[in-house]
């Protein structure tokens, strides 16, 4: 079969050549041309292209909800937002062993009975799949499996089998020998995805494809593939801990930063439906530096245990470690508690936790954060049945923060008797709770409060 005609082109300034040069000479940048392909029009297709599509109303269309196809697992329905939706093309990315090929196997066989699952892998072979099949007890004669890393290879037999479910494990691994470039390039990851859609959109097949992430975390390849798939879902947790995150950073069904959590055991992924329990779970009672906040995760509120321990700081310069939340937030709060509440920590080293693996991005764990690093200070413990929430400014204030009613209500059901929170969002509590619920307008009136001045 003929390649066709391609170009390279400039990522930064757009700038086209025949060939492959290092730097760009309308914009001086260093490697960034990759090759594309390019599709010429006679002047009669160019014609009949603009006679076939024609702008309609678009009140006669109708909005009607595409069907969907429950996961098996509560959890991933929560991140797809009710399930896998038909024809939808789904990215999801990971480290390395992290275990997106045991969850994706086991969603090829709880979705038993739907239909067809073709699961193409460029990596595995067959044996190696069947391997970790038996291992997770999944004996499904509706799983199909490919090793194949030709893409032309893999549509013709989508084609042909016409799947319920496509599952493509890499997309890195995969080629098109329409471009000469090197498979998990640019310009290969774009194509193949674009082939993809193509045969699969007419068809209404739902896609899954799998992604390799960089040293960074994000997943490999041109920032446009997360443009084009449907859904972006990332698998995330530490290796060699048994807790596993999956989060939706990108979803055109459903909400985003919706989190669910699993726990990778012999037998597979497990979900976990109450993730607060477990993450608060060990937790010891009677200890300085410890203290439960509660952060929302897409819909869902969560609570979480932090962490923090000062030392006296062998060396002038003084330590601030942040696992979990941003290490420019942990030295802008703990600026705040020096100068407002008057604990100094110029001498100390500062290591914050977020337990059980989680990242938290929201500014809600703020006064929880200044409250557990001063009472591991002043070795003064919180008391175990306090839940802390509140956004910290820079003069001190505590800040109204969203959904307080959900957020007490989990507090409430996790057998929680008080909570800390801004004054705002106590004078606009419309339910009532049996918590002994205390508002704070700044960060030395919950020391106060707390006990720890």
């Amino acid at each position: 079969m003929a390649k066709a005609k391609t170009i390279f082109v400039c990522n930064e300034c757009g700038y086209e050549t025949a060939k492959w040069i290092g730097k760009c000479p309308a914009c001086n940048s260093w490697n960034t041309f990759f090759e594309q392909k390019i599709e010429k029009y006679s002047e009669e297709n160019k014609l009949e292209k603009k006679e076939i599509s024609k702008p309609k109303p678009l009140n006669t269309y109708k909005g009607e909800e595409k069907s969907r196809t429950s996961t098996g697992f509560e959890e991933l329905d929560r991140v797809l937002g009710g399930g896998l939706v038909k024809g939808s093309l789904i990215l999801l990315g990971g480290e390395p062993g992290i275990g997106k090929s045991t969850l994706i196997l086991q969603l090829c066989n709880k979705i038993h009975g739907e239909g067809k699952v073709l699961y193409v892998s460029g990596e595995e072979s067959a044996e190696q799949i069947k391997l970790r099949a038996d291992r997770l007890n999944i004996h499904n004669d509706d799983i199909l499996f490919l090793g194949e890393t030709d893409i032309e290879v893999v549509n013709q037999n989508i084609i042909d089998l016409n799947p319920k479910l496509v599952i493509i494990d890499s997309i890195q691994t995969m080629f098109s020998d329409e471009l000469s470039a090197a498979a998990g390039s640019v310009s290969q990851v774009r194509e193949i995805t674009s082939q993809i859609m193509r045969v699969c959109k007419t068809r209404e097949i739902t896609r899954i494809i799998i992604g390799h992430v960089t040293k960074e975390g994000n997943i490999a390849g041109p920032r446009v593939l997360e443009h084009m798939v449907d859904t972006v879902l990332y698998l995330e947790g530490e290796r060699y801990l048994s807790y596993r995150i999956l989060r939706g950073v990108k979803n055109r069904f459903g909400s985003t930063n919706e989190i669910g959590m699993f726990e990778m055991r012999q037998e597979g992924m497990c979900e976990i439906s109450n993730p607060s329990d477990i993450l608060i779970s060990e937790r010891i009672e009677k200890s300085s530096g410890s203290c439960i906040v509660s952060s929302i995760e897409g819909t869902r509120p969560i609570l979480v245990e932090l962490q923090a321990l000062t030392a006296q700081s062998v060396f002038g310069f003084p330590k601030r470690t942040a696992n979990g939340i941003d290490f420019n937030r942990l030295s802008l709060l703990i600026a705040v508690l020096e100068k407002k509440v008057g604990i100094m920590l110029g001498s100390q080293d500062v290591y914050l936790n977020v337990v059980g693996g989680m990242k938290i991005g929201e500014p809600s764990i703020d006064l929880g954060i200044i409250s557990v690093v001063a009472s591991s200070y002043k070795n003064i413990e919180i008391p175990a049945d306090t839940v802390i929430m509140g956004e910290v400014g820079l003069t001190g204030e505590v800040r109204r923060i969203n959904m307080i009613e959900k957020r007490l209500k989990e507090a409430e059901k996790l057998g929680f008797k008080r909570c800390i929170i801004p004054e705002s969002n106590k004078k606009s509590l419309k339910d009532s709770f049996k918590l002994d619920i205390i508002g704070v307008q700044n960060v030395q009136e919950a020391m106060k409060k707390l006990g720890i001045r």
